[in-house]
């Protein structure tokens, strides 16, 4: 189906690729002004450098994968494992509070013993407040393990209280009535016979097994320390008391997930990098500067791509020959071609996991793909809607669980993957809609449109909360940082824009590229650092996003770039062109710039 004047400026219709219409391809021309390589919080302007290495694929690929395989998140002997190791650490920085609270709420313990917990917590207060009425009651009412123990060294506290304060009297009830039945719990053999020679001493510390005593204060605490070593004992459950928990096991396990994910890396620094953040997956920012590979086999210009899931080992291709093609990153080999569209495909995406694909196309169909199995790829779901035109844009909201779709009709649609039905409409754009997102909470999406502005939706109420008309064209790709205070957005005024999302405040504009007249030219993230995005004159430009300046070109496509992506994981940049072909790019240690 055709419609608008998208069409006219398409070149698909060629009978020869234009990749191969010059027998001098040219292979990846190095950029004007560059920074090869940096921190990932430096910029591109002036950041620190580091020495990078590149790492075969194959290296990459004999990493273990963190995936589900590995353990069993919901084993109970796991959930025990994790909530011990976040309590250690709350512990550990004085979060006693918050700790017991987690532990209160874990709920880890059979279901006779969910109210132990505050019985002990209570049971300390009352020890370091000396309230032995109190004391007692909590521990006839309350189901520990170690009841007989714990009494026992409760009574042992009263005791030696009593002597302090010179009661002989009552220090004698308590030795008789309380101690002696509990005498096989004591400490160390001959603490019994120790505590008896106390009625006729003048200190405790004449006694041999108390010549530390330090007073009645500071023995509370110590009581207090033990009930507290005794309540993680009973919330880890039985099955791994006797587990010695290693200090600071928290700590280690991220700092082993940071090694293993600056391991699974493409490009490896020779210093030890030090890595900003733990809310993202460790990945050095490289600047591209030499072409890789070329993936020929389409039949029309590609309009989009995507990474086949967060490793980003296949790249997927959508193209006006109706097919979507995904390749082999390293081999650039096409292993499977998804057949079924009957018009260009204009736009796709790709869960996390790279299982499932979805593909928008100018038929007025949404196709959703199960590609688990590249060899055999199979459309599970068509989503049609009646007299829409073409579908521009398709994208996941956060979650997976929303497909949000808009095209040539200017309405934005939800569809709920577990119902099947569009579950919202977002109507008020007075053109077509080039593109449509979710900011990364999943309350809002954003949109652009041709005519000229951004609009932000309620989710819930399908509402226009907020419109942005500053460029001076058509709004041709938005797009959210991972961080989500960042929006990116291009335009056929020549120039992408970086928008504050907190103030709507626009931060940056970037020029130098040509988007004038063709259809859709993208721009996108890499990392916190670096802007991305295509050109009508065949070049892939990357922008420093502070300074705003131009700190590559990459030139080796015949025709307009219109899509450009990259993938941390691997450390490429795949483009798409109006020449019928996807090319990686990468960073190339012996590659001069000019």
């Amino acid at each position: 189906m055709s419609n608008g004047t998208d069409e006219a400026n398409d070149s698909s219709l060629n009978a020869i690729p234009p990749c191969l219409e010059s027998t001098q391809r040219t292979a990846g021309t190095a950029a004007t002004q560059t920074t090869a390589y940096l921190q990932p919080e430096a910029s591109t302007s002036g950041g620190t450098q580091l020495n990078l290495h590149f790492h075969h694929s194959e290296r990459s690929r004999l990493c273990t994968e963190a995936s589900s395989e590995l353990f069993d998140k919901n084993n109970p002997r796991i959930r025990r494992d994790i909530i011990r190791i976040l309590g250690q650490y709350l512990d550990s920085q004085g979060f006693t509070s918050t700790k017991v609270t987690l532990y209160d709420e874990a709920n880890v313990k059979q279901q006779h013993e969910n109210n132990y917990i505050s019985d002990v917590v209570r049971l300390r207060a009352a020890i370091l407040d000396g309230e032995w009425g109190e004391v007692d009651r909590i521990c006839s009412s309350t189901y520990l393990k170690d009841k007989k123990h714990i009494l026992y060294n409760v009574y042992k506290q009263q005791y030696l209280e009593l002597i302090e304060d010179n009661e002989s009297q009552k220090a004698f009830a308590t030795l008789t009535k309380h101690l002696k039945p509990l005498e096989a719990q004591q400490s160390f053999q001959g603490e019994f016979r120790d505590l008896c020679y106390l009625l006729t001493t003048k200190s405790i510390q004449d006694a041999p097994a108390f010549r530390n005593w330090d007073g009645i204060a500071s023995s509370r605490e110590k009581l207090a320390e033990y009930l507290q070593h005794i309540l993680e004992f009973e919330i880890v459950g039985r099955e791994s008391e006797q587990q010695h928990l290693m200090p600071n096991r928290l700590i280690t396990l991220l700092r082993q997930a940071v090694a293993y994910q600056i391991e699974s890396c493409q490009y490896h620094s020779e210093a030890i990098p030090l890595v900003p953040t733990l809310l993202t997956d460790y990945a050095p920012v490289v600047v591209p500067n030499t072409e890789r590979h070329t993936f020929i086999g389409h039949l029309g210009n590609i309009k989009c791509t995507a990474y086949v899931g967060q490793h980003g080992r296949h790249v997927a291709s959508g193209s006006s020959d109706n097919t979507i093609r995904i390749w082999d990153t390293e081999t650039s080999e096409c292993v499977a071609t998804l057949r079924g569209h009957t018009a260009r495909i204009w736009d796709i995406c790709v869960d996390r996991s790279g299982s499932t694909l979805v593909s928008a196309s100018g038929d007025c169909t949404v196709k959703i793909w199960d590609i688990r199995d590249l060899h055999k790829p199979q459309c599970v779901t068509t989503v049609a809607s009646e007299n829409s035109g073409d579908v521009y844009s398709v994208n996941l909201n956060p979650l997976e669980s929303h497909i949000i779709m808009a095209g040539y009709d200017r309405t934005i649609r939800l569809y709920d993957r577990v119902t099947g039905r569009i579950v919202q409409t977002f109507h008020g754009h007075e053109l077509s809609v080039a593109q449509a997102v979710s900011n990364p909470l999943g309350n809002l999406i954003i949109s652009g449109s041709k005519d000229q502005t951004i609009r932000f939706w309620d989710i819930m109420s399908g509402t226009c909360v907020k419109s942005l008309r500053s460029h001076l064209g058509e709004v041709t790709s938005v797009a959210t940082s991972d961080s989500g205070m960042l929006l990116l957005s291009s335009s056929k005024d020549n120039s992408n824009r970086l928008w504050d999302l907190r103030s709507l405040k626009r931060l940056h504009r970037y020029k130098g590229h040509q988007n004038t007249s063709k259809n859709f030219i993208r721009s996108s993230f890499i990392g916190d650092s670096l802007v991305v995005g295509g050109s009508e004159d065949g070049m892939v430009y990357i922008w420093d996003r502070e300074s705003t300046k131009v700190v590559q070109r990459l030139g080796g496509h015949q025709g307009i770039v219109y899509d450009a992506k990259w993938n941390p994981k691997q450390g490429i940049l795949c483009s798409a062109s109006d020449d019928w072909t996807l090319k990686t790019w990468w960073f190339d240690p012996d590659t001069q710039s000019t």
